[in-house]
């Protein structure tokens, strides 16, 4: 008998390995057999390889061609993403995630047919899917999600029939959902979310009698939700949000009594919310907000017991909260704001230990608050703002050691501030405003070291402001409304008396402080001047005696809006004689003016009211800025020699209709002089004109501020602050200076323009558009504070009418559908806001990278290689911004995001 085999076992000795040769023929019989691939298939992906753009170092790098002497055999397992059956066809072909881009032009479906699994996720590929995709007849699961494919979804796909996984979510696809997907009967998962269908949902899907998740939301799909989905009774999720669905919520749907998700939210659903929701006993997430839904809440919701997340906000609801809600032991987020409910809020409510949310403003409560709201211990975010509410504020509320943010303002509350509020450790945001409040401040506020938000204004509190109140180490920004981000601490319209405390002088992060329309006494003190941070201040309205403090006119925050300013104690805005309506700025007839009226809805200290000009036309009006009182005509002349009439080399830069000059009034006193190109005078003059009406009538620390203007047949400039940084671009655009830009402050800007924009959309009335945002147009101060500018192509917005447009803008930024309307909106700006944020964060224009798609637009990918990754605290900051970017660039003006939602979202990052 033969024998084979040898192995080497201590120090120099052999040990023959007794192995029959039958045996081992025998052993070999048994192995696996290696899968190899045929020639017609590796041809075919081959050629279609070559089609393809692939980044370098990509995984599918490993497709070569073999040997000529070897062409016969391709191993499967060489090749990445390759897997082939025991018979030699190629079975599954996955090449997700891999940074391809191209076309299935060259794709040879006949020679693929026995494909099962056929996955293209997250790539780069476009073109419309090719009806010849029927001939994948074997196909089980496909997956062409997060690419950029185009075009119809071909009717063809109704051929697979083995198919059991279908996911076509974001993309750019078009046109109906085919009805010949209703063919599909092993199909379990259908998503086609995030692309531009349209028309409506056919009815031929409730023919899927296996599927358990149907995912189409965030499309332009129209039309009723159709009653035969109440078919589907192996149903887990039902996603339908963000599309155009119109007409009643069927009452079929509550048959699918294994639904875990059932989001309606964002369409134009109206009628009642059907009873039969409460048989969805499995339901864990019940969206339909933002519809038109009226009527009652029913009662049957109360059975709901495994629900975590309820939001019926936005809609035309009506009726009570019934107490059976409290029966939602699950619940972690309640929304029911902005509807039409009326009654009192149930007690039950408090039954509620995991709510973290509790949003019920903008309905018609009344009554009082029940106190058992109090153990809601989980409670991070409380809204009641904007009802009919009475009686006073429980002390329990104390007890929601949780909560970072109250909103009771707008009710009919009474009684005294309880100081139990001051054991809220976590509360940033207190709003009591526009009630009827009483009694004293608590002085116990004073201890509050995380309170960032405090408004107390106008309701009838007495007494004197506490002066424990100095003891504040981190009161910051306030908002009257989300939106105006104006960084307040405001108590006023009140009736608090005795002197403003001298501790004032401790509270060193205000930024914006009002204590106008009370009975506030003695002298203003000086402390004021170490309010640092302080850029606007209200005293208006009170008794206090007329010498300004001299610390107080040199404070450095003030200083630096480089204007004048005075206490007002009466209604009247103009000196002296000159009444009020000589002093509009109504008209710009008047040749030169300097230091404009900032209009709004109260009066500021530091605001500079527009004084009457005397007929000469060419003086500017006699004001004061920084320390010394500038006559019109000199202020004239100090420009014209500060720049050397206007020479070239005092030019910090060009824009469409101006030249933008660096002139020093005096010592340390910068101001930033845009002269009106003398060419085009026409279309340049209404360009002037627009900006001065713009920027007389807004004031936001993220607006430039415009001091005067002059309008003369010689020359024609508008006066500025002077931002030292200079434009965002400049900085973006050259590799030494954008090291500077780290993530935060990145950030930092995008929240800034956000907040300027949410301004002027929002704040402003009429609204006014800029619709020339660009990084050109945005200037950094020394700190990376973030200015809007230029506002030569502003348009004021008419409420009651059409606003058809020119087209104005810097190429790159301006919102599509302004090529096809001529309708400006406030969405224009979003738009632009939007590529404005992205190339923030990417260091250049978002024209320049493959895809905007939402898991491309990530940190990681687009991120400006110019400066080192970020901690990962930051770079969820960082995302959430390129999240935001992306909502607004949405082809459809309708489903971007408003600037307010923007700044209040981005307030969180």
């Amino acid at each position: 008998m033969m024998y084979i085999g040898e192995l080497r076992q201590g120090e120099g000795m052999i040990v023959h390995l007794l192995i029959p040769l039958t045996l081992l023929f025998m052993t070999l019989s048994h192995m696996p057999k290696i899968a190899f691939a045929s020639p017609e298939e590796v041809n075919a992906l081959l050629k279609w390889k070559e089609s393809l753009q692939i980044p370098n170092n990509s995984t599918i790098s490993s497709w070569l061609r073999l040997p000529m002497k070897s062409s016969a055999l391709f191993p499967c397992t060489s090749w990445f993403g390759i897997v082939c059956n025991a018979d030699g066809s190629i079975q599954t072909l996955n090449l997700s995630s891999s940074g391809l881009k191209g076309t299935l032009h060259q794709f040879s479906f006949s020679l693929l047919h026995n494909l099962t699994h056929f996955d293209l996720y997250e790539n780069n590929f476009f073109g419309p899917i090719p009806p010849e995709i029927r001939l994948l007849s074997k196909l089980v699961f496909l997956d062409f999600s997060v690419n950029q494919f185009s075009g119809s979804i071909p009717s063809s796909l109704g051929h697979l029939t083995s198919l059991n996984f279908l996911y076509l979510s974001r993309n750019q696809l078009s046109g109906p959902i085919p009805t010949e997907i209703g063919n599909l009967k092993s199909l379990t998962d259908f998503a086609m979310s995030y692309n531009q269908l349209n028309n409506s949902i056919p009815s031929s899907l409730a023919n899927l009698s296996n599927l358990q998740g149907l995912y189409l939301a965030v499309n332009n799909l129209s039309g009723p939700v159709p009653i035969e989905l109440g078919n589907l009774k192996s149903l887990i999720n039902l996603e339908l949000s963000s599309n155009k669905l119109s007409g009643s919520i069927p009452s079929s749907l509550g048959d699918l009594t294994s639904l875990n998700v059932l989001y309606l939210h964002q369409n134009q659903l109206s009628g009642p919310i059907p009873i039969e929701h409460g048989n969805l006993k499995s339901l864990i997430g019940l969206g339909v907000n933002h519809n038109q839904l009226s009527g009652s809440i029913p009662l049957s919701l109360g059975n709901l017991s495994n629900l975590q997340t309820l939001y019926l906000h936005e809609n035309k609801l009506s009726g009570t909260i019934p107490i059976e809600i409290g029966n939602l032991e699950s619940l972690s987020e309640l929304a029911a704001s902005n509807n039409q409910l009326n009654g009192s809020i149930p007690s039950s409510l408090g039954n509620l230990g995991k709510l973290e949310w509790l949003i019920l403003n903008d309905n018609k409560f009344s009554g009082p608050i029940p106190r058992e709201l109090g153990n809601l211990k989980s409670l991070t975010h409380f809204k009641l703002n904007g009802n009919q509410l009475s009686g006073s504020i429980p002390s329990s509320f104390g007890d929601l050691i949780s909560l970072d943010g109250l909103y009771m303002q707008y009710n009919h509350l009474t009684g005294p501030i309880p100081f139990q509020l001051v054991n809220l450790k976590s509360l940033t945001d207190l709003k009591l405003s526009n009630n009827q409040l009483s009694g004293s401040i608590p002085p116990e506020f004073g201890n509050s070291t995380q309170l960032q938000r405090l408004d107390l204004s106008s309701n009838q509190l007495v007494g004197e402001i506490p002066k424990e109140f100095g003891k504040m180490k981190s009161i910051i920004p306030l908002e009257f409304e989300f939106c105006q981000l104006l960084e307040v601490l405001d108590l006023s319209r009140n009736r608090l008396n005795g002197p403003i405390p001298k501790s004032i002088g401790h509270w060193a992060y205000i930024h914006y402080l009002n204590l106008s329309n009370n009975q506030l006494s003695e002298k203003i003190p000086s402390e004021i001047d170490k309010l640092v941070q302080l850029t606007e201040l209200d005293l208006s309205q009170n008794l206090l005696t007329e010498e300004i403090p001299s610390e107080i006119q040199s404070l450095q925050s003030l200083q630096k809006l480089n204007a004048a300013w005075k206490l007002y104690r009466t209604k009247t805005l103009c000196k002296s004689h000159l009444d009020e309506e000589k002093c509009s700025l109504s008209s710009l007839a008047h040749p030169c003016h300097y230091s404009p009226s900032y209009r709004g809805n109260f009066t500021l200290l530091t605001r500079v009211w527009p004084h009457c000009l005397s007929k000469t036309k060419e003086t500017l009006s006699t004001e004061t800025i920084g320390q010394r009182s500038f006559d019109g005509g000199v202020v004239y002349d100090d420009i014209l020699k500060a720049t050397n009439n206007f020479d070239e080399a005092y030019s910090i830069g060009t824009g469409g209709y101006g030249t933008v000059y660096k002139a020093e009034l005096q010592p340390n006193n910068m101001v930033a002089v845009k002269k009106l190109h003398p060419s085009s005078e026409d279309v340049d003059h209404n360009g002037f004109l627009n900006e001065v009406r713009a920027l007389t009538n807004i004031r936001h620390r993220n607006i430039v501020k415009l001091y005067g203007y002059c309008s003369l047949a010689r020359h024609s400039f508008l006066i500025y602050e002077y931002v030292e940084k200079g434009s965002l671009g400049s900085i973006l655009r050259s590799d030494v200076l954008v090291t500077e830009l780290d993530w935060l402050k990145r950030v930092k800007i995008v929240k800034a323009v956000a907040n300027g924009l949410a301004y002027m959309h929002h704040d402003c009335t009429p609204p006014i558009i800029h619709r020339d945002i660009s990084i050109a147009n945005i200037i950094l101060d020394s700190d990376y504070e973030a200015h809007i500018s230029d506002f030569g192509t502003s348009k004021l917005l008419k409420l009651d009418s059409s606003n058809w447009t020119a087209i104005a803008g810097t190429y790159g930024y301006i919102a599509p559908e302004l090529a096809y309307t001529m309708v400006v909106t406030e969405k224009c700006d979003v738009y632009s806001f939007g590529i404005v944020a992205l190339e923030v964060i990417m260091g250049k224009h978002p024209g320049e990278v493959p895809t905007l798609r939402a898991d491309y637009l990530v940190l990681a990918n687009v991120g400006d290689s110019r400066i080192p990754l970020p901690s990962p605290h930051v770079e969820k900051k960082v995302n959430m911004v390129l999240n935001l970017s992306r909502a607004c660039l949405n082809s459809n003006p309708q489903e971007r995001p408003t600037m307010c939602q923007v700044s209040n979202l981005l307030m969180k990052a």
